[in-house]
């Protein structure tokens, strides 16, 4: 069987891709379904799938007609020699331009630094009403100076060496300016800047796989692996676009036909504990749910006595409470033993699952000073940290410590030495 990875990855297909979102919402999160088939892939509750993206088609077609290329220029890349339309579909990511490669345009601006002076060595002056020439004037027949037919050009006024020069000199503005565009942004604003076709690939990124949560216990869906992925969707400077890997699951990939390289990245640490009485703590908003639908579903079937409790949290109950049937069954069910769910956009003031978790701190504390797990998963800007100063401050409250000694037991003792708070943050 082969061994699936990043430089083999298996072409997947998948069976089901809809959208989880309930009417009137304004996110686009998908539930994607891939097929395993004959791969020999296996994986637990916890791992995650590397998805291998492919470049939009239209914004290849779009930067090679601005650079002024056919596509079937032979380049060098990384992982040999192709053309020009291979590499920026399949081994380069052109949806946003990189830091390296308006830095690596110094050598080509620079070179261009030097005055340049025009001079008019000839001209006419034709006759507006039958054409006829009126003026005839040559240089080389004359000894006549015309200084005002004299132009001196500073490259350093071009708008793209004052653009360059900008960008690498305030990081902010260069941070700024790469979020927000791509390679035909920038072959625009850098127009004066000549390209071969091997100039215009180097110091792009390399196209990486996108990891996913998996959603999904192989037991309870045999043969298949579960994504739940939120869709990218923007517009900048007045072109609509995707994130690289979610536009391309979403609007180009089609049910049982489409091949999509994916191979699996186990994880050593997020999983469920050993002993199935241990109660889990889970904190899951948004697309953060996906690895504790995993988790569910592989505790129903173990049929341990440990406690599940879930906090979730999106912006409506009605637009974003993803996969609120098979939670609903849950909790009947007693799989899900409590419940926490946190709407930011539903009412006068905002409520998130940190507050929710502030408001049951004493039985949180509770349940970790009893053995439980607590895990974590989603942005890690964010939630994740208002989560771990809650949590810090949960635990100093109602188990008797000062900031600095509860600031330790989580971090030191919990992460740490016991690894009962496991975080899968992005």
């Amino acid at each position: 069987m082969p061994e699936w990875s990043v430089k083999n990855p298996y072409p997947a297909t998948i069976s089901e891709n809809y959208i989880l979102n309930g009417e009137g919402s304004r996110k686009e999160t998908r539930h994607i379904v891939f097929k395993l088939g004959d791969s020999g892939l296996e994986y637990k509750a916890g791992d995650a799938l590397a998805v291998v993206p492919i470049c939009p088609p239209k914004l290849v077609d779009s930067l090679l007609e601005t650079a002024n290329f056919s596509g079937e220029e032979e380049v060098d890349t990384h992982q040999g020699t192709c053309t020009l339309r291979e590499a920026l579909t399949h081994k380069y990511e052109i949806h946003r331009v990189s830091k390296k490669w308006i830095k690596s345009l110094e050598n080509r601006i620079s070179s261009n630094s030097t005055p340049i002076e025009i001079q008019i060595v000839s001209r006419q002056r034709v006759s507006t009403i039958d054409g006829s020439v009126m003026i005839e004037w040559d240089l080389s027949e004359s000894d006549t100076e015309i200084p005002s037919d004299y132009e001196v050009i500073d490259p350093h006024s071009d708008s793209s060496i004052a653009l360059w020069n900008e960008l690498v000199s305030d990081q902010k503005k260069m941070e700024d300016y790469i979020w927000s565009r791509d390679y035909v942004d920038a072959l625009a604003d850098f127009k004066n800047v000549g390209f071969t076709p091997q100039e215009l690939i180097e110091g792009m990124d390399r196209l990486k796989p996108r990891l996913y949560s998996i959603a999904s216990s192989p037991d309870y869906e045999p043969g298949t692996v579960h994504l739940t992925v939120a869709i990218v969707r923007y517009n900048h400077h007045e072109r609509d676009r995707t994130g690289l890997c979610t536009g391309f699951l979403a609007d180009r990939c089609s049910v049982d036909d489409t091949k999509i390289g994916a191979y699996m990245s186990p994880t050593r640490s997020f999983i469920l504990p050993e002993n199935k009485s241990t109660d889990i703590i889970m904190i899951g908003p948004g697309t953060g749910i996906a690895p504790f639908r995993a988790f569910l579903q592989q505790r129903e079937l173990d049929g341990g006595t440990g406690r599940n409790w879930l906090f979730f949290g999106d912006w409506t109950e009605e637009g974003e409470y993803l996969y609120r049937e098979e939670m609903e069954s849950w909790k009947e069910k007693g799989v899900i033993t409590k419940h926490e769910l946190a709407w930011s956009r539903a009412g006068p003031e905002k409520v998130y699952v940190q507050h929710l978790m502030k408001e049951n701190g004493e039985e949180i504390w509770n349940w970790i000073n009893d053995g439980a797990y607590f895990y974590v998963c989603g942005d890690k800007e964010y939630m994740a940290k208002d989560v771990h100063s809650t949590l810090i401050s949960i635990c100093s409250e109602f188990g008797s410590m000062t900031p600095e000694e509860s600031k330790e037991f989580v971090e030191q003792v919990l992460m740490k030495k016991e690894k009962r708070y496991l975080r899968d943050v992005y």
